[in-house]
């Protein structure tokens, strides 16, 4: 009887290492049937992009572009759009590809989205993704800080893409499908000193297409809120003051930030894959996200060491 259960061990024991690899093997199949599954492709697919006449907006439509998508291109200046609906007309591509269309309008406007979503909506009858990208950035001391310019932020980066959305929106639960992207940004997750106002509207961008996405998942439509961290765009270079005027510097933070294209394709990649939340962050940012849910105090520390450093460089 005890060599017999010896031998049970030995047996049972030599067959762990193949189970527990088999055991993984299958996970890692089922993963990827289910991302097979939920892929999707932007093939012949309606994308519409605002901010698309610069930065990230403008490497998200040569990204889409090449992958096949009828875009709709978005922004203030209509001159500089048609220079990207030119630009991609020059690109080569192993598959089809098609002539963007443009629509010019002021996203912090709020009075005039209406009419623009009509407009889009007229381009091709209908839109499968909508990839809320326009925005603006802010460096300045709260103190220092007139509540106009806090306004002013948070009609751009939150009400301009909560009214194009709610303005689209009707279209896509008609034909029960549909696609709505946010760029957000990791300051959404977290805040930073000397970032209020931008924080504050990526916050609220965050809260509103998470409640969104809960919402119309049981109609078929898909969220997805992209949280990057630093890219390498003019976006600093653009950002407001506390009184409203350019900051005009690229910060060093920025410039050594992620590369735009990389961060498009990311887009891409949430769309096909119906990724509902993706943070593009290093390490750091990505720690400091957990750090300030898991042990807010020391998160709270760090924050306000960050601050004095920042006050010291700029009075120096």
């Amino acid at each position: 009887m005890g060599l017999s259960l010896r031998h049970m061990e030995r047996v049972s024991g030599l067959g762990v290492g193949p189970l527990a690899a088999g055991t993984v093997g299958l996970l890692i199949l089922l993963k990827v049937i289910q991302r097979l599954r939920h892929k999707q492709s932007v093939q012949d697919k309606v994308v519409v992009i605002t901010g698309a006449s610069s930065g990230l907006g403008k490497e998200c439509a040569r990204v889409f572009h090449a992958a096949g998508a009828r875009l709709i291109l978005c922004g203030r200046d209509q001159k500089r759009l048609q220079e990207v609906v030119e630009e991609l007309g020059n690109k080569n591509s192993v598959i089809q590809t098609y002539t963007p269309c443009t629509v010019t309008f002021d996203l912090s406007n709020t009075s005039v989205v209406s009419s623009a979503a009509e407009e889009i909506l007229k381009c091709h009858g209908h839109v499968d993704v909508l990839i809320n990208n326009a925005g603006i950035s802010y460096r300045g001391n709260i103190l220092d800080t007139h509540v106009s310019v806090q306004r002013d932020v948070m009609e751009t980066n939150y009400f301009g893409p909560v009214a194009l959305t709610q303005a689209i929106l009707p279209s896509m639960v008609n034909r029960c499908s549909g696609h709505i992207v946010v760029i957000s940004s990791v300051q959404g997750k977290i805040s930073i000193p000397y970032r209020s106002a931008y924080s504050a509207s990526k916050h609220a961008t965050q809260a509103y297409f998470d409640c969104l996405r809960a919402e119309v998942e049981r109609l078929g439509l898909q969220v997805s809120v992209i949280s990057p961290g630093y890219i390498r765009t003019n976006l600093s270079i653009n950002a407001v003051t506390g009184d409203g005027s350019k900051y005009g510097v690229m910060d060093k933070t920025t410039a050594r930030g992620s590369d735009p294209v990389d961060v498009a394709r990311a887009v891409l990649k949430a769309v096909c894959h119906k990724q509902k939340d993706v943070v593009l962050a290093g390490l750091l940012p990505t720690a400091a996200i957990y750090l300030r849910t898991l042990w807010p105090a020391l998160y709270f520390r760090l924050m306000a060491s960050r601050a004095i450093k920042e006050h010291r460089v700029k009075e120096e």
